[in-house]
């Protein structure tokens, strides 16, 4: 099984890849370009997973109780360990901005006061998440008297190799936990010291609430060669999930022995509809746009109905123009917005930016816009702005994306924010889960049969 998901982007390539892959990953083992040798291994990938699996088995048999328990103590060690994590984290931004990581990516790595105590209320919310580990879902009785139901249970071990984003390691602790799976954690090398340090936090709440330690592991290394290992553990863990650039993503998946769940990129619209609030346009398309540019759900594209663009676009590309965004318009777009206007090309519009820079196009029509993001969307969140209510719903079942909204930012197309409490990474392949993933999508389920002695004629 394979599920392709968004997490957010290309940053550029720096890593080289004794494996020669043709497809390069900025961070999580797979690039290209530095000279850096790799972390050596302190502990064998293959104990890693077998302990895991241990762990797992472990898990299977706490209650929800005591995995909120757990989560609570986490959250409290992560905050004991505020000043730990803050100066292991200094360590790792220096370190890329000597390296000239991009501010991009150096964004995502760096830990403020206020993302640590982000990081331990995400934990908290999940604790408080209604609990699904041994939920019982359409039941149902046959004709000759059995019945059957099916139940929710975990995936058992999940392997996360991800990059630059620290608040993935806490994320997917405190998701594993939740849903009762055990979690190995692979992060990149621009992370490794914030990693280990929140690592160090997570092992300590775990023990404790007297759960086993090695239900959360952060590996020690950024070593390539324990990565390809860590993909070949098939007799051990369930499922890997790559979170970060393409390179990585693609990497993963074609080495990989273990089911992968897959993510590319994230290439976001935002429709201003001929009946649209215009005021309400502009606030939207501003924060979809500026307000963290450099993460998956942004605006990356921005369409406009031709019959609002004379009162909409030159108000547009100015208050864009002042919030430092470069934008890359169409000839109607160039006409109306003057200089704060460039020609876009026509590769502009399947890009994902991750930065300041925005595609731009005037449409005839809202099927014109649908069918520019059926063309060059990815699968991941669009929004229209719209006072008609048959327009939007059309647009909510017409738009097959994985998040569809309706006069709203493209930032919320989060787990915390749609009321998930943390994200696993948003997938954008129609199985099992689609969209930002919470606990839920870390789980699955088996039938349960009740009979009374009934047998099979």
């Amino acid at each position: 099984m394979t599920i392709r998901h968004d997490t957010g982007g290309k940053p550029p390539a720096h890593e080289a890849d004794p494996t020669k892959s043709k497809h390069a990953s900025p961070d999580g083992g797979v690039g290209q370009s530095e000279d850096v040798p790799a972390r050596e291994p302190a502990q064998p990938t293959a104990r890693i997973a077998r302990e895991a699996r241990l762990a797992s088995r472990q898990l299977a048999k706490t209650t929800a109780e005591d995995r909120a328990r757990g989560l609570a103590r986490i959250a409290e060690a992560i905050r004991d360990a505020r000043a730990d994590i803050a100066a292991e984290n200094q360590r790792d931004v220096a370190a890329a901005e000597e390296r000239g990581l991009g501010a991009a990516m150096t964004d995502r790595l760096r830990l403020t006061p206020a993302r640590i105590d982000e990081i331990a209320g995400a934990v908290d919310e999940v604790a408080e998440l209604p609990d699904l580990v041994g939920r019982i879902e359409g039941e149902h009785t046959r004709p000759n008297g059995l019945r059957v139901a099916r139940m929710r249970i975990p995936l058992g071990v999940v392997a996360m190799i991800y990059e630059a984003r620290p608040n993935v390691t806490t994320d997917a602790a405190a998701l594993g936990l939740k849903s009762a799976n055990a979690v190995i954690l692979r992060g990149g090398r621009e992370a490794f010291s914030s990693n280990q340090a929140l690592g160090r936090a997570i092992t300590a709440g775990l023990a404790s609430a007297g759960l086993p330690e090695r239900a959360v592991q952060v590996m020690d290394t950024t070593d390539r060669a324990a990565m390809l290992d860590l993909l070949h553990q098939e007799d051990s863990i369930d499922l890997v999930i790559p979170r970060g650039g393409e390179g990585l993503i693609r990497f993963v998946a074609e080495n990989a022995r273990v089911p992968v769940l897959k993510h590319y990129k994230g290439v976001c619209h935002v429709y201003v509809d001929a009946e649209a609030d215009l005021e309400a346009a502009l606030a939207i398309a501003e924060n979809a746009k500026v307000q963290r540019p450099s993460v998956c759900n942004a605006m990356e594209t921005l369409l406009v109905h031709r019959s609002v663009a004379e009162a909409f676009v030159p108000r547009a590309a100015a208050r864009l123009r002042e919030r430092g965004v470069e934008i890359r318009g169409d000839e109607t777009w160039q006409r109306l917005g003057g200089e704060a206007v460039t020609p876009a090309q026509e590769d502009d519009y399947p890009e994902e930016f991750l930065s300041l820079v925005l595609a731009a196009r005037v449409v005839d029509s809202y099927d014109a816009a649908v069918d520019h993001i059926e063309r060059y969307g990815s699968d991941h969140t669009e929004s229209i702005i719209t006072e008609n209510a048959k327009t939007a719903e059309r647009f909510l079942r017409e738009v097959g994306s994985s998040t569809v909204m309706v006069n709203a930012s493209t930032r919320f197309a989060d787990g915390g924010q749609l009321g998930l409490g943390a994200e696993i990474g948003i997938s954008t392949t129609r199985l099992h889960a689609y969209g930002p993933m919470g606990a839920e999508g870390l789980t699955t389920t088996k039938f349960v049969v009740r009979g009374q002695g009934q047998i099979r004629e």
